[in-house]
C-alpha cells in the first residue's frame, strides 16, 4: 500500500569543494549518533525526478531509526545542472565524495534507485572505505557486450525521455503515461501529487537544456570490470515486473560481486520504494542493520 504522499519540507544545500552546489533533505537522527549509520538516498533519471519525489515518501519509515539524507543527482532537482566531463560514473563518484566531505561523513550506506544506483556502484569501487552498504533497485550500470541486456530495453530510458520532451513537448498527462507504463506495476495507484510533482520539475529549463544537450550527460561508461571489485555488502532489490531489466540481469549482477544478493519484489516494477514503501523499509532496514562482515 502506498503511503500519504507528503509536500516536500525545505531542503539544504552546500557547496563543496568541487564548487557544486547541492540540494539535500536531512532527516532522521542527527549527529554525534548517527554518523555511522547515515543513508544517503540516490534517486533515478527519470524526467522530473528529484530526491524528494523518488523517497520523500518512504524516508519517514527509515527515519524513525537512522539519518537519512536524500540528494538530488548532479542535473536533477536543485542540484547544480553542471556538464558530466569524461566517463559519467567516474565524474559522479568524484563529486559525491566531495559531497560527503563536505558533510563531514566518513562512511555510508547508499540506497539507490536507477540512474543513482550506477553512480553509487562507481562510488563503492573507488572508494571501499565510504561505502558501508549498498541497495540498488533498477540500475544498469551494464550495457555493453555479452552481459549487457537487450538493446530494446538498454535503450528504453533514453527513448522515453526523448519522446517525453519531444512532440508538443512535456504534459501532465504524457508524465502519467510514462510512469504507468515504465515504473509502477498498478497505474491505478499513482498518487496524482507525484504525477504533478515530476510534472513541474521537468519543466525546469535548465534541465530541459541537459535533455536537448545529450552531450552535457558525458561519455557512457559501462562498469563490467569494477563489479569485482565492490567490497560492500551489495542487496540488488528488483521489482519482478520492472519494465527495464528483467531479475535475471541483478542476478548476474550480484553474482558478480563478492557479497552481491538478490531480492526480488512480487507486483512490482521500477520503483519499488514508492510502489510498495512498507516491504521495501522491512527489507532494506534488516539488510542496512545486519552486522558488517569480516573484510
Amino acid at each position: 500500500m502506498t503511503l500519504e504522499v507528503l509536500p516536500e519540507p525545505e531542503g539544504c544545500f552546500v557547496t563543496t569543494s568541487l564548487g557544486v552546489r547541492f540540494h539535500y533533505h536531512d532527516l532522521g537522527r542527527t549527529p554525534p549518533d548517527a554518523g555511522a549509520d547515515a543513508a544517503v538516498f540516490l534517486h533515478g533519471g527519470g524526467p522530473g525526478c528529484s530526491a524528494w519525489t523518488d523517497f520523500g515518501q518512504v524516508s519517514r519509515l527509515f527515519a524513525a531509526d537512522r539519518r537519512c539524507l536524500l540528494v538530488d543527482l548532479l542535473q536533477y532537482g536543485r542540484t547544480d545542472k553542471v556538464t558530466v566531463q569524461g566517463p559519467m560514473w567516474d565524474f559522479h563518484s568524484r563529486h559525491y565524495l566531495a559531497l560527503l566531505d563536505s558533510l563531514g561523513l566518513d562512511g555510508v550506506d547508499l540506497v539507490c534507485n536507477s540512474w543513482g544506483g550506477s553512480a553509487a556502484l562507481a562510488f563503492a569501487a573507488a572508494y571501499p572505505e565510504r561505502t558501508h552498504r549498498l541497495v540498488i533497485t533498477g540500475s544498469m550500470p551494464v550495457f555493453y557486450g555479452p552481459l549487457a541486456p537487450l538493446p530494446d530495453r538498454g535503450a528504453r530510458g533514453r527513448n522515453a525521455r526523448d519522446d517525453y520532451y519531444g512532440g508538443d513537448g512535456p504534459s501532465r498527462e504524457k508524465m502519467r503515461q510514462l510512469i504507468a507504463r515504465l515504473e509502477w506495476f498498478d497505474e491505478a495507484a499513482i498518487p496524482e501529487a507525484t504525477v504533478t510533482t515530476r510534472y513541474e520539475q521537468s519543466l525546469d529549463p535548465e534541465e530541459r537544456a541537459v535533455n536537448d544537450e545529450p552531450a552535457r550527460r558525458g561519455e557512457w561508461q559501462d562498469l563490467t570490470d569494477r563489479l569485482g571489485s565492490i567490497e560492500a555488502p551489495t542487496l540488488f532489490c528488483w521489482g519482478m515486473h520492472d519494465a527495464f531489466l528483467t531479475p535475471d540481469y541483478p542476478l548476474m549482477l550480484a553474482s558478480r560481486l563478492p557479497r552481491g544478493q538478490l531480492y526480488v519484489m512480487d507486483r512490482a516494477s521500477h520503483h519499488l520504494q514508492e510502489e510498495r514503501p512498507e516491504e521495501y523499509h522491512r527489507m532494506v532496514s534488516a539488510f542496512l542493520d545486519l552486522p558488517e562482515p569480516c573484510r
